[in-house]
């Protein structure tokens, strides 16, 4: 094992661990400690993410594994090659009148170390932030069809690097499914599946 695999190991290890967020609901939810050239960000995991262990494990799953298959990556491939981070990492909990918690900025915060020491330690080629949440954490978006559709170049956490951001998978989003949005996602995926990052990803499977 490499020095930077037991870091990253070592990194998820302690993050399992983490408790500073009293109004979060646990266990914190983490992807595989795969070393690679993209990071996925999501926003935080769903209330069913706790009991299988793993981001994106229900139905925006489905969707958004649906996304990455048809340009020619599956999800066991994508979860064994693609390092799955989050704003927050563990379920924020429902509103009082239904509907997922957004974290507060607190919360964010506490998260932001755990994703620095991610990007620092993995210094990826390329991020796909996952919903609103995750791409305001690398640039500015009020609406978006402002950002969907276009590769970004950012600086994160002290890293340069791109970015190609990617709507909520949600069921109860119909972005995704309607216009423009439908058209700037495919607009996505042919950027995603033309960088090299995905490439050389898609070349190991």
């Amino acid at each position: 094992m490499s020095v930077r695999e037991q870091a990253i190991r070592e990194h998820r290890a302690a993050m399992l661990n983490c408790s500073k967020c009293s109004a979060m609901v646990g266990p914190v939810v983490s992807g595989s400690p795969v070393l690679s050239p993209i990071v996925l960000i999501g926003q935080a995991p769903g209330e069913r993410e706790g009991q299988f262990g793993k981001p994106f494990a229900w139905t925006a799953g489905k969707t958004l594994f649906g996304w990455f298959e048809s340009i020619g990556i599956g999800e066991q491939q994508f979860r064994s090659r693609v390092y799955m981070a989050a704003v927050c990492r563990c379920f924020p909990g429902k509103n009082a009148n239904g509907g997922d918690r957004v974290p507060s900025l607190e919360e964010i915060s506490n998260c932001a170390g755990w994703l620095k020491a991610e990007v620092d330690l993995l210094k990826p080629a390329l991020i796909l932030p996952v919903g609103k949440l995750a791409i305001a954490q690398l640039m500015p978006v009020q609406k978006l069809t402002d950002v969907i559709g276009k590769r970004h170049s950012v600086d994160f956490h002290g890293h340069h690097c791109e970015a190609i951001p990617l709507p909520h998978p949600s069921g109860a989003s119909t972005w995704h499914r309607t216009e423009p949005g439908r058209s700037l996602l495919a607009a996505a995926l042919r950027l995603l599946a033309a960088h090299s990052a995905w490439r050389s990803l898609k070349n190991e499977c």
